[in-house]
């Protein structure tokens, strides 16, 4: 099967490329060659090219064809035109990297991929929608064969699911406090990458899949105050965590605000029922517990002396000096 990953240096696409690759795929990644190559693929083949340049994109691919293409870097609607043009004639299937951010705020857990799609707070979740739509209508004007896949919050050894990213950590080890939205119980889903890779991987070349949706999550249910209190554990600290409700935090700063709003302030369970119908072998195994370890480990290799991320710093020393004059 000859796969084509359009990025394949993030978090997804590294670990979907290498196990395509292990699994005898032919494997090629289309991008500008700009990324660090802290997931650097062994044997994945790289096209050169920017995937927002149409007209370079295709020329470079003119006499190219593949049996799957995947994109992880379509964000907005004008992308996935693009990419309909590209590979209307030059794959079997197409995969969209969409995102469970997309889904309405759920009233009724779990989620399934059934719930309407609905998220007024966070506007990249909303282009995710449009470019579902995009899609669909797509596939019904021309029969353009996609299929979209909906993941959650999914980590590696160099992403920390934590608001705020490594400067959380930082902050943890100085003793300094941290920011949870509300109370910190809501419920949350993390799956590590290499879980989220066999769902995804194993969707491809399978014609029943064409037309459909599917969210890949781990089974694995943690509050926001367990994630936190399992990081520390594994840096050997208490967190000093400060509770701040998320619409206070959106006033001082969009982006984090509309994130949590948008996503992970939301408890969010998900039934993983429809992948494993498709998907038999897909069976998340990684435990955060044991994913931490991973985390830690390379965060103390690689970031522990690196500069913090300095609007992330102060973010959290004004909100909560405020927060704490007030109280």
């Amino acid at each position: 099967m000859k796969v084509l990953f359009i990025g394949g240096t993030g978090v997804l696409s590294s670990a979907c490329s290498e196990l395509a690759i292990s699994r005898g795929m032919d494997v090629f990644h289309l991008n500008r060659g700009l990324s660090a190559n802290i997931r650097n693929v062994q044997g994945a083949k790289t096209i050169i090219a920017d995937i927002r340049n149409v007209a370079e994109t295709a020329k470079v691919l003119e006499n190219q064809e593949f049996d799957v293409v995947i994109d992880f870097i379509a964000y907005e609607p004008e992308h996935i035109l693009n990419d309909i043009v590209l590979f209307s004639a030059k794959t079997k299937q197409y995969i969209f990297i969409s995102s469970a951010s997309a889904y309405e705020v759920p009233k009724v857990l779990p989620v399934t991929e059934e719930t309407p799609l609905d998220n007024p707070f966070w506007e990249y979740s909303r282009k995710k929608i449009a470019c579902e739509l995009t899609l669909k209508e797509a596939g019904l004007k021309s029969g353009f064969p996609y299929t979209i896949i909906r993941p959650s919050h999914t980590y590696d050894k160099t992403k920390i699911p934590a608001i705020g990213g490594f400067t959380v950590l930082h902050r943890m080890m100085k003793g300094l406090p941290v920011i949870l939205p509300g109370d910190g119980t809501s419920i949350w889903t993390l799956t590590w990458n290499l879980d989220f890779a066999v769902g995804l991987v194993g969707l491809f070349g399978n014609p029943n899949a064409i037309a459909e949706a599917f969210h890949i999550t781990s089974d694995e249910w943690l509050t926001w105050n367990q994630i936190y209190n399992i990081l520390g554990a594994e840096l050997g600290v208490s967190p000093d965590i400060v509770y701040i409700p998320s619409d206070i935090i959106v006033r001082y700063d969009a982006e984090i605000g509309a994130g949590l709003l948008g996503d992970k302030a939301q408890s969010m369970i998900f039934d993983n029922s429809k992948i494993r119908k498709f998907v038999p072998d897909f069976n998340p195994q990684l435990k955060f517990s044991e994913g931490v370890k991973e985390v830690i480990k390379w965060y103390k290799e690689n970031t522990l002396e690196l500069a913090v991320d300095s609007h992330i710093n102060e973010f959290m020393d004004r909100i909560i000096g405020d927060f704490r004059k007030l109280v």
